[in-house]
């Protein structure tokens, strides 16, 4: 991975910060416990964006935003802070560009996801919303449990394509190639998408995250709140301005214009 190293912030404090106790090793085991657990403490969200605030893809900002300012974000800062953390504890890992496919066909990288070698290389992602939350084999075929469903990556051409089995069959989430990126390969994409007003980014604010390290999830939007405990769906319009209130006591930071 190529970025700015955090001096700000080390290593201790961000696996505090995710709840991590233990001594960490660079094995399967601990990697999959690593991700859940910053699904579960770093929501992904676009509230800065919806401020107006430039985000970057600096290692060394995301990281700070998230441990030191108790904050979320989008994929470049997600995985790309993630990606820090796991190479200071000895973990292989490639960054990777891939194209969204959640609303049809598209050849555009606008998305980073992570490889991490351990016995074989693996996907993790930790900022593509609910989606998989445990490593993802990248050299088996077939369906694999994902944590929240089963999910499978099937290969073409084209390169690698991520699906969710949807009624049994496997729907595109997004799609990549294994070619190693550098942070700095994201700086264009990144900021056209923070002012595209085709993309609903800047307009639509929302948050996400896991409870109790999933596949629970709660998920607030600007008119809902939807929490998922037990396989079961409670979901509800959000009354006058209970919207603000909501996400300090979901996500512990308020909103600031």
């Amino acid at each position: 991975m190529s970025g700015t190293v955090p001096t700000v912030v080390d290593v201790g404090e961000y696996l505090e910060w995710i709840g991590f106790g233990g001594t960490p090793s660079a094995d399967l085991e601990t990697l999959a416990q690593l991700q859940r657990l910053h699904m579960t403490a770093v929501p992904f969200e676009n509230l800065s964006i919806t401020q107006g605030i430039h985000l970057t893809t600096d290692a060394e900002a995301s990281v700070d935003k998230i441990v030191r300012a108790g904050r979320g974000g989008w994929c470049f800062e997600l995985n790309g802070a993630f990606a820090w953390l796991l190479e200071q504890l000895g973990f292989q890992v490639t960054l990777l560009g891939a194209a969204v496919l959640l609303d049809g066909p598209s050849k555009v990288i606008e998305h980073l996801a992570l490889e991490v070698t351990v016995d074989q290389p693996y996907l993790v992602d930790v900022g593509f919303g609910e989606s998989f939350i445990r490593p993802l084999a990248l050299n088996v075929a077939g369906p694999q449990d994902g944590g929240n469903g089963t999910y499978e990556l099937m290969g073409s051409p084209q390169g690698t394509t991520l699906t969710r089995h949807v009624d049994d069959l496997p729907a595109p989430e997004y799609r990549f190639k294994r070619v190693a990126h550098r942070l700095d390969d994201f700086t264009a994409v990144s900021s056209s998408m923070q002012v595209d007003p085709d993309k609903s980014w800047r307009s639509k604010p929302f948050a996400t995250r896991l409870l109790d390290g999933g596949p629970d999830r709660v998920t607030l939007r600007t008119q809902r709140l939807k929490i998922v405990r037990d396989g079961v769906i409670d979901e509800r319009a959000l009354d006058g301005d209970e919207w603000e209130q909501l996400l300090v006591d979901w996500f512990g930071f308020p909103y600031r214009v």
